[in-house]
């Protein structure tokens, strides 16, 4: 027996978007929530400070179709975390 769709597809991730240059991976994840959850501590781990400055937005894809035929599918935007505050030191 030939499967070539999953009923529920288990691979989410969030992209960060250019302006620039070609997409960038952030996070991937099981679930939704996990990306969520997740997704801007990986961008600024990711992400030098050169690069977030040109981001865009990040999108949220899950996985649709067989693990060797699918493809990614947008799911929706998540927002583009800001920029750490530098503490003065006095």
């Amino acid at each position: 027996m030939l499967i070539t769709t999953e009923s529920k597809a288990q691979g989410w991730r969030a992209v960060a978007v250019f302006d620039d240059r070609a997409d960038a991976l952030v996070f991937v994840g099981r679930s939704s929530t996990q990306v969520r959850q997740q997704y801007a501590e990986a961008f600024a781990e990711v992400l030098d400070d050169e690069e977030r400055e040109h981001v865009t937005t990040v999108q949220l894809q899950q996985w649709s179709g067989a693990p060797d035929a699918g493809r990614w599918t947008l799911k929706g935007t998540l927002k583009v975390p800001a920029p750490a505050k530098l503490r003065l030191v006095a």
